[in-house]
């Protein structure tokens, strides 16, 4: 399946090394992170986070969380 992501600079940098000194592609070092990370083990291990909300009016008419590319339009017209 192929999706779009957006990576910092310095993790798309070190993905890009690792996967050139260990032979590997980039998307199979990343599959590989993320087979790791999202083991049980590691998931039950975490703290559970509690996160601060504040109040609003909810999401701005014609926004769609879901669409990111739409999203990044809208953030980007504000400009």
């Amino acid at each position: 399946m192929r999706t779009t992501i957006h990576l910092d600079d310095h993790l798309l940098a070190r993905i890009k090394a690792v996967a050139a000194s260990t032979g590997r592609t980039m998307t199979t070092v990343i599959e590989d992170a993320l087979k790791q990370s999202l083991q049980p083990d590691r998931l039950r291990a975490r703290k559970k986070v509690r996160l601060t909300t504040v109040g609003g009016r909810g999401v701005k008419p014609g926004v769609d969380l879901d669409d990111s590319a739409s999203l990044l339009d809208f953030l980007e017209k504000k400009r």
